[in-house]
Formats: structure tokens, C-alpha cells, sequence
């Protein structure tokens, strides 16, 4: 449905840091820095500087399967996000949603999600 998102930040630098970290866990890799912005091959989100950011979006990745959305989690905190949400099974969204969802340093919620069986 989307081609790309765009998303604010107060922070490039800690920004970059943390979607590095995640994105990496999801196979996608920084591929343009052009000094407005930074996007991520194949996944669509380009980061961009704006001091007066609200933070508050909300961004869920798929995820190839629940050991991805492990080390989402973990390679998140690493990068400065804060826990919103630990890995695990989420029956009230679905049968097979598994998922963990953190905070990045603009207070965007940002969600790692596989809906396979374990």
C-alpha cells in the first residue's frame, strides 16, 4: 500500500542510531543521507530533522519470525530506545501475533511484529 514513510525527529543523530540498530535486525541497510534526511533500502522510511517533532506515530515492521522480533527488541534498547513492550505473543491483536514494541528517542512507538506460528 505504502511506498515510503516519512518520519520526524527532534535528533538525527540518535534517530540514525536507533533505526540503524533495528533496521539491520530486519535486513534493511541505510542507503541515502543526502543532509535533510535518512532513508533505508526496501523498508520505506526516511528520517528527517524537525526540532519541533511531537514524536507520538506509530510504525510496525514485519518480521520474519519471532527470533527477529527478539533481536529487534534487544538491538533497539542497545540503540537508546526505551521498552514499550516486551517480545511476545499478543492474543488480543490475533492467534499468532507475536511481537515487542519500544520507544525511539522522539517517543514514536515502533513495533516489530511476525503473525507465523512460533
Amino acid at each position: 500500500m505504502f511506498d515510503h514513510v516519512g518520519l520526524k525527529v527532534r535528533d538525527t543523530a540518535a534517530a540514525v542510531k536507533f533505526y540503524a540498530a533495528i533496521m539491520a535486525t530486519l535486513g534493511q541497510r541505510p542507503i541515502a543521507e543526502d543532509g535533510t534526511g535518512y532513508g533505508f533500502k526496501d523498508g520505506g522510511l526516511w528520517l528527517s530533522e524537525d526540532k519541533a517533532a511531537p514524536g507520538g506515530a506509530h510504525l510496525a515492521f514485519k518480521a520474519a519470525n519471532h527470533e527477529t522480533v527478539r533481536r529487534f527488541h534487544k538491538a533497539g534498547l542497545a540503540a537508546g530506545g526505551r521498552d514499550n513492550g516486551p517480545p511476545g505473543p499478543r492474543p488480543d491483536y490475533g492467534p499468532n501475533y507475536y511481537a515487542a514494541f519500544l520507544f525511539d528517542p522522539d517517543g514514536n512507538n515502533v513495533e516489530a511484529v511476525c503473525k507465523k506460528a512460533g
